[in-house]
């Protein structure tokens, strides 16, 4: 029984989480990154600030741009940038690569990422 509801549980959160990604606004993405170009650049080409630059992240592997010194952990994840693992990773990034150098605690709000996010896949 306990089983069950940790499944059914996990299962409604994949659709929330999937559902409010499908209702994502990347022009309201785009505005809400401001509090994330404070570290990384979204230019075709750009180079890296604090954080990589993220222009074309979704379907990049973690870890991969040149000249960027990422952490031990996060080249170890093996991740993919998905929406799914992006959206993750803005909401904690600790939680999703423990030990990875990202001072940023994450975003709360699904609504928030979904738009992020969206706005990150926008950027082709």
């Amino acid at each position: 029984m306990i089983v069950r509801k940790l499944v059914l549980g996990a299962t409604m959160l994949a659709f929330l989480s999937s559902a409010a990604l499908a209702a994502a606004d990347a022009k309201k993405g785009q505005e809400d990154f401001a509090r994330c170009a404070i570290c990384h650049t979204v230019a075709k080409g750009g180079g890296n600030g604090l954080g990589p630059d993220l222009f074309g992240v979704v379907g990049r592997k973690a870890a991969s741009l040149p000249n960027f010194y990422y952490s031990q952990a996060l080249k170890s994840s093996g991740i993919t940038w998905t929406p799914d693992k992006l959206d993750a990773w803005i909401k904690s990034p600790a939680t999703l690569v423990p030990g990875n150098r990202m001072a940023f605690a994450g975003i709360a709000q699904a609504g928030e990422r979904a738009d992020i996010v969206a706005y990150l896949a926008s950027l082709k």
